[in-house]
This record gives C-alpha cells, structure tokens and sequence, in this order.
C-alpha cells in the first residue's frame, strides 16, 4: 500500500493530537504514512524528506508543529505538493505556533487549521484528495452526511427534553 498523506511530528511528544488525523485517515481508509521529524533538530533529514514525498506518491503533506512551529513552512519550501499545518498547543495556548505557520513569504503557501485541530487537516488531505479519487470522494460523502444525519438525531432529542417555559 503506497501512502497518499503524510503526517509529520515534530515530536512523539505531538502523537496525542495527531493521531486524531491518522485516526480520520483510517476511518476513511486513506493509506498514509507518520514520521518524526524536526525542522531544527533534522533540517537534512526534512528536506529530504520533502523533496522525494512526491516521487514516493505522497499527494498531500500534513505537519504538526509547536512553538516556533517551523516544520511545516521548511516543508513547504522544498516540495510543490499541498502541506497542512497543525499548530500545537505546546506553549502561548498556541498561538505561537499559529501565527508561525499562517505568516509565510508570498509564493510558499501553508493551508493552516486551528490549534491543535489535527482532524481538520485530515479532512482538508481528504477533500483535496477526492479531487481525483472517487473512492475517497465518496466515503467522504457518506461522512458529511454522517454529521447532518448527527445533528438531525440530536434536534429530536432534544425535542424530547421538557421545561416549563421550553416553547418546542
């Protein structure tokens, strides 16, 4: 099975959010990858890593990252292939990590996701990836119906909840 995503840490430290995107990824059976990598403990290690992600079949880069939250721009600028950013709540209620992944140079982009939303990155890897996989497409199909048919079910049961000055 060859990876469609990959899901980069800065550290294991980091499994505990991310693994809510290798999670989503599975749920959905998309085939990816997760690795360890630093943008400043690894620099050689991540951009070998990005440059050969595409010729590896990559389609779809997600990188999780804290604090100065480097990871994911030094990805960005050595490979063409779409990168997700995950900033992690590791210090500043992440708020570091946010505005170091959404303040890049113009002509490096990074799509950036809320802190710590490491499901969401999944979901933006899924919807680019039923850009041109109709299996993919439409399993994420019956998921986003999935949450409406949620909410539909939680309305009428909150239908059932009684209060005296409660008018439905």
């Amino acid at each position: 099975m060859t990876p469609l995503v990959s899901i980069i840490m800065g550290s294991t430290s980091d499994l505990k959010v991310v693994s809510k995107a290798a999670d989503f990824l599975n749920q959905l059976q998309v085939p990816f990858e997760m690795n360890a990598l630093s943008a400043h403990r690894t620099p050689r290690e991540v951009e070998e890593f990005a440059r050969n992600a595409k010729s590896r079949g990559i389609k779809v880069i997600i990188a999780a990252a804290g604090m100065a939250a480097a990871l994911p721009g030094v990805i960005a600028a050595s490979t063409e292939l779409p990168v997700i950013g995950v900033p992690l709540d590791a210090t500043q209620g992440g708020v570091d990590a946010l505005w170091s992944i959404v303040q890049m140079p113009p002509g490096i982009a990074v799509a950036t996701v809320g802190i710590n939303a490491a499901m969401n990155a999944a979901v933006l890897a899924v919807q680019i990836l039923s850009l041109t996989d109709a299996a993919i497409a439409e399993r994420f199909a019956a998921y986003r119906s999935s949450l409406s048919a949620k909410i539909v079910k939680a309305n009428e049961e909150l239908a059932q909840i009684q209060y005296e000055f409660k008018t439905n």
